[in-house]
């Protein structure tokens, strides 16, 4: 593909990807278009560390258990737990096994002690989060951590005669946590617990432990920290979207798992949303999770096709919301090798650059009325990067090669 591409071209810098945009934003989301290559997630680090020094971004969220990053935000923010244990209880998706990970929490937990090893203020301070569900690719786990320990911050700080249920009324609908876990519920509606009669009351108890939540907000914000009420309305929104979430793991209908993806990507929305409340935040996910477009995935029963989390939030948050997805050459450790001419990959491979950041808008300009081919990915878990999404993006981070971890 004869197009001469080389003023879109620009390092891999804070500086270069800021002056892609036309303000910083609230939400600066990094894609990634494949999981757990460390390559990837090297360039993420040291771009968001420029973004935290030079831009001042002070919290990063990345696709993985709202609750239990938690664990990780307790240890960067004030030393709470040893470095191998958050790593261990910290993560989903088998993402704290990554040695990238682990240098972010490293670094960010560093960050926050200064050389005279007092901690930085609150205000200065780096935060951490999750911002996926408490779901797996297998099962979503139970709602009981989250609905207990929204019962346990109102129990002692309403009055009795306004909470809708006590401590033991939860635990006894809750009944055992593999009822909500079962393996085979993905696959088999009828193995789900979501449309039980006990399911039905917890939903409506959560709902009302939320408005409960809602409705004292003058009296929680002054009777607790900001960091507590935060986390109550975290319990809140994730004990509601769990319970949704497995109401419709019980569905039968043809639209089981597009409602599924949806409503995984509407709670990942939920949290991004908190997250940019509390100030600016940097993003990391799958592509997929964070394009203004819709998602498409083919599944077992057919293909899906759902809202992502970014298409959400951008609309919500306009010129407040970024993304930039990252394209890749070659994975050759399964199987994807040099990417076609004529495809988008293709293109920028035989740029020089090993990484570089495109700008997406001009590139949309040189090629004109000339569109790439469709790169086809002889490997599942590797997702190119559509030609009609280019407008999608804000800009795009290009690998060359991606080397084996």
């Amino acid at each position: 593909m004869a197009t001469d591409i080389k003023d879109t071209v620009h390092a891999v810098e804070a500086a270069a990807v800021m002056g892609l945009l036309p303000a910083r934003p609230q939400l600066f989301a990094l894609g990634e278009p494949t999981h757990g290559e460390d390559t990837l997630l090297d360039l993420r680090n040291e771009l968001f560390r420029q973004l935290v020094e030079q831009e001042g971004y002070r919290t990063i969220t990345i696709e993985s258990d709202c609750l239990r990053g938690l664990v990780v935000d307790d240890y960067v923010t004030s030393g709470t737990g040893t470095l191998d244990e958050v790593m261990e209880h910290g993560f989903s998706h088998g993402f704290g096994a990554s040695a990238a990970n682990r240098e972010l929490v490293r670094w960010m937990r560093a960050y926050n002690v200064r050389a005279d090893n007092d901690e930085r203020p609150a205000s200065e301070r780096l935060r951490f989060a999750g911002f996926d569900g408490p779901l797996e690719i297998t099962h979503a786990a139970s709602p009981r951590q989250a609905l207990t320990a929204l019962h346990g911050y109102l129990s002692p700080r309403v009055g009795a005669d306004l909470l809708p249920c006590t401590g033991e009324t939860l635990d006894r609908l809750l009944g055992a946590d593999d009822r909500w876990t079962h393996p085979e519920a993905m696959m088999d509606p009828a193995q789900s617990v979501g449309q039980s009669a006990e399911a039905g009351q917890l939903r409506l108890l959560a709902d009302d432990l939320v408005a409960l939540l809602d409705t004292q907000i003058p009296h929680l914000i002054t009777e607790t920290s900001r960091d507590d009420w935060d986390r109550a309305r975290l319990y809140g929104r994730t004990a509601t979207g769990l319970l949704r979430y497995h109401y419709w793991m019980a569905d039968t209908s043809a639209a089981r798992m597009t409602r599924l993806c949806a409503l995984r990507d509407l709670m990942m929305a939920h949290n991004l949303l908190a997250t940019a409340d509390r100030g600016p935040a940097l993003v990391h996910a799958h592509n997929s999770h964070l394009q203004r477009e819709k998602s498409t995935m083919q599944m077992w029963q057919g293909p899906v096709e759902w809202w992502s989390a970014g298409a959400l939030v951008s609309a919500r948050l306009g010129e407040g919301y970024s993304f930039v997805p990252t394209a890749l050459g070659t994975i050759r450790h399964h199987g994807v090798d040099t990417p076609p001419p004529d495809t988008l990959e293709g293109l920028l491979y035989a740029l020089p650059d090993d990484h570089c950041v495109i700008d997406a808008p001009r590139l949309a300009t040189a090629l004109g009325d000339t569109r790439p081919a469709p790169r086809v990915s002889p490997w599942f878990g590797y997702a190119p990067l559509a030609p009609a999404h280019l407008a999608d993006s804000d800009g795009i981070l290009f690998v060359k090669d991606v080397s084996q971890s």
